[in-house]
């Protein structure tokens, strides 16, 4: 079945989106292509289950409609959905769902992230109710 192997954040300031995802996540950046243009996201070591993805600059006038891009949700998998959340506020980031259970699966929560990408925190724990 089909997979998701790639993910993308638009972001109107990229520096910016950069600092708070190193900070947020430990994710790493590397720039590809053009300078300015993309960065390459390793969100953790090859071995580990996950996907990796690439940051790149908000661009509205090349969408077929003429607005910014939007994207669906990417949710990540935390030890702690509160402690993340936290974290992301004291970054910039602002709520857009707090931090509720999932009944038998974990805790989840969103944030916009500074640019007002949402983004999920998602923390296993099969007690919760």
């Amino acid at each position: 079945m089909p997979r998701v192997v790639h993910f993308e954040v638009h972001a109107s300031e990229p520096e910016r989106l950069v600092a708070f995802y190193e900070a947020l996540f430990d994710w790493r950046f590397e720039p590809w292509g053009p300078p300015g243009a993309y960065w390459l996201i390793r969100t953790g070591a090859a071995e580990e289950p996950g996907i990796d993805g690439g940051l790149l600059r908000r661009r509205g006038e090349r969408a077929a409609d003429g607005q910014p891009v939007n994207a669906f949700v990417c949710t990540v998998d935390v030890p702690s959905a509160k402690d993340a959340l936290a974290r992301a506020l004291e970054l910039g980031a602002t709520v857009a769902m707090p931090v509720d259970a999932i009944p038998g699966v974990g805790w989840l929560g969103y944030v916009k992230d500074p640019d007002g990408n949402i983004i999920g925190f998602m923390q296993q724990d099969a007690s919760a109710a």
